[in-house]
């Protein structure tokens, strides 16, 4: 009860020093809903808020957080996709401009699957073994091409080559793929180190992460 606590003294908080300076603008998102232009995929990690990271306001970004920031490819048999269904929301029915893929350092799923923490087969862990098996690929060749790196050097390469494979993923959407043939929509990679504050936004042509810091 401790943190349900803290969470609605938060709440109260947020009614009083939040909420009441920005009512208008709440008040206009309530009566004519929702129009964000960017949606921003983003980690489970309880460490990296997009809005935070962003600086955003009320109703400026789609937000979908997953394990490890990833995006799979289109497949039209199954029977729930979460992720997917965002991204179709967020374009076919949002009408968003920009879709951002935010990986981070340090993060937790991509650490466990490069470790072979979620092995199914040793019990426990099947839905995200599942799941970060969309890396299975990146996995391998971050192995190959680092011989010999430091577990950390391996993190990082694997967490910058998730959100590279999830951009890759993404154009795998028919109703993405066009948008973006047609210049009503474009998608970014992002990379945020939690320790230094530093974002990097993926440069598609130099194949690499550059970083947008100016101090």
């Amino acid at each position: 009860m401790r943190d349900v606590t803290r969470l609605f003294e938060g709440y109260r908080k947020f009614r009083a020093e939040g909420f009441q300076p920005q009512r208008e603008i709440f008040e206009t998102l309530a009566r004519h809903g929702q129009c964000p232009r960017t949606m921003v995929i983003g980690c489970c990690d309880a460490r990296v808020d997009p809005t935070v990271v962003f600086g955003a306001g009320p109703g400026e970004l789609f937000v979908l957080r997953n394990v490890a920031n990833l995006v799979p490819p289109y497949e039209p048999h199954g029977e729930y996709h979460g992720t997917s269904a965002a991204v179709d929301f967020a374009v076919s029915g949002l009408g968003v401009t920009d879709i951002v893929v935010l990986g981070h350092a340090g993060c937790g799923g991509i650490k466990a699957y490069l470790d072979g923490m979620y092995d199914p087969d040793k019990g426990g862990g099947a839905f995200i073994h599942k799941w970060m098996s969309l890396l299975k690929a990146a996995r391998g060749t971050v192995i190959a091409n680092n011989p010999g790196q430091a577990p950390d050097v391996l993190q990082r390469e694997l967490e910058q080559a998730g959100v590279v494979s999830s951009l890759g993923n993404l154009m795998s959407f028919a109703f993405v793929a066009e948008r973006v043939a047609a210049g009503s929509l474009a998608v970014h990679g992002a990379y945020f180190d939690i320790a230094t504050g530093d974002l990097q936004a993926y440069d598609r042509q130099a194949r690499r992460f550059e970083s947008l810091a100016v101090g």
